[in-house]
């Protein structure tokens, strides 16, 4: 009998642990779901301060060109819409010229994201909606058809209530990013469903 009561308090007392364990577990598993939507915020100054590292060694019109599209589109952050501004309109203005190159894709995408930010800056939200349409119109790029889109305008425009274009924006992303369709589809459904998505490291790409 005494055997018995020893097995079974035993018996009460892994349930008990086991019970705990998976409320532990399933308390972790919702913690680490709840982390995964939260939106990483990218280090701007940082972004801006390493790509324009990279433009103060260019020593070419065509290697200045490679690092404006990131210059241009980190300093709307800075505070200088000006600079920010000159730097798009040259990138788009020297990508005329180099359609066949790599960089062309990145450089309309950049461009085009950088003066839509400048407009959300001024107000002027119906400028930057085109102006993201644009940038979605790339024709993609190695970067761009392997790492995504940059959300970065995108995230902006959705804390403005603007959905339909950010819905209409990945549709246009899907044509050279169908390497991670699934991704582009997951915030899609987030947005239909009035979720903030996680777009994580497609927020500095």
């Amino acid at each position: 009998m005494k055997s018995f009561l020893i097995f079974l308090s035993g018996f009460i007392t892994a349930i008990i642990v086991l019970a705990g364990g998976g409320y532990a577990a399933m308390q972790y598993s919702t913690k680490i779901s709840q982390e995964s939507r939260s939106e990483w915020m990218p280090d701007f100054d940082k972004q801006l301060y390493k790509s324009a590292a990279e433009l103060a060694v260019a020593k070419t019109e065509y290697e200045r060109w490679i690092a404006i599209g990131d210059v241009g589109l980190w300093n709307v952050d800075n505070g200088s819409l000006e600079k920010a501004e000159l730097f798009a309109n040259e990138t788009l203005t020297i990508a005329e010229r180099f359609k066949d190159d790599w960089n062309y894709g990145n450089a309309i995408h950049k461009g085009h994201l950088t003066l839509g930010r400048i407009a959300l800056r001024r107000n002027d939200i119906e400028e930057a909606k085109k102006q993201l349409l644009l940038a979605g119109k790339t024709p993609g790029s190695p970067q761009l058809d392997s790492f995504g889109p940059n959300m970065v305008l995108a995230k902006e425009l959705l804390d403005k209530g603007e959905k339909e274009i950010v819905l209409m924006y990945l549709e246009l992303c899907e044509v050279f990013w169908d390497l991670h369709m699934e991704k582009l589809m997951i915030w899609e459904e987030d947005i239909v469903n009035n979720r903030s998505p996680s777009f994580g490291a497609n927020l500095i790409y």
